[in-house]
């Protein structure tokens, strides 16, 4: 019986380093497996939280840079964005989604890790005081990260965020 004990509090320890986001085995920018939500999905979870959207073309359609669109989106990336909407109180637009004509990487639109937010004072002014200066991005673009390791670059006209994780949802 002591050694069924031993095994399975192994196996419970074993389990928990091995788990996303947990251990020594992982960082905030090591890749795993994630849940996929569709467009409609994340629009209904926006919604809900009182996020707006839009896109220059007026679409939703991933193939088309002009669109806005959440197909293929993270489960995670889009609870991200509702734990900013409601930790900051700001409006949040949505510019840029998981649509065509982004930078590519592990960690891009096309892979459901990014947003891009339309400039208000509010939520420029609660990240630059809530969230860590970390310097400028290889492109220029100035960045912060939250408590959770999420990263949020000011690329001027728009805020870039990249969302290893829901940011303490």
């Amino acid at each position: 019986m002591k050694i069924r004990s031993a095994l399975s509090a192994l196996a419970l320890v074993t389990g928990a380093l091995f788990a996303p986001g947990f251990g020594v085995l992982t960082t905030a920018t090591d890749a795993h497996a994630v849940t996929k939500i569709s467009h409609a999905t994340a629009t209904s979870m926006f919604r809900s939280s009182g996020i707006t959207w839009s896109s220059s073309g007026g679409c939703s359609d991933r193939y088309n840079s002009t669109c806005t669109s959440f197909e293929q989106f993270n489960l995670a990336s889009a609870k991200g964005a509702q734990t900013l909407k409601s930790a900051s109180g700001c409006a949040l637009n949505i510019t840029g989604g998981t649509e065509t004509g982004h930078a590519g990487g592990t960690y891009s639109h096309w892979n459901g890790y990014k947003l891009d937010y339309s400039k208000y004072t509010c939520i420029g002014s609660y990240i630059k005081n809530n969230f860590t200066y970390i310097g400028v991005r290889g492109d220029g673009a100035p960045q912060w990260r939250s408590g959770s390791g999420n990263i949020y670059a000011d690329e001027g006209n728009h805020w870039d965020v990249t969302y290893y994780n829901c940011g303490g949802c």
